[in-house]
């Protein structure tokens, strides 16, 4: 049996939680070393732990908003317009 591999679920109105073996990096590119194999990484840019989440999306309101849905455009020939 093979292991599955990372996933990323986006928590609504919060972080996102990565799970498994990945490697993270900082702003610079240096490898962070996460100490677990579970990490919430900020997606509000309020942490002072950053990539790392440290509650604050919730001092300061964050929300995230779903992207308006849009019907595809399909073109009859497929070169397009």
């Amino acid at each position: 049996m093979t292991a599955a591999g990372p996933s990323v679920v986006a928590c609504p109105n919060g972080p996102l939680l990565v799970r498994g073996d990945v490697e993270i990096r900082d702003e610079h590119g240096e490898l962070v070393d996460p100490h677990r194999r579970t990490v919430a990484l900020c997606r509000c840019g309020a942490s002072a732990i950053r990539p790392f989440c440290d509650g604050s999306h919730k001092l300061v309101g964050f929300r995230t908003v779903r992207p308006e849905r849009t019907p595809a455009v399909v073109y009859d020939d497929p070169a397009g317009p």
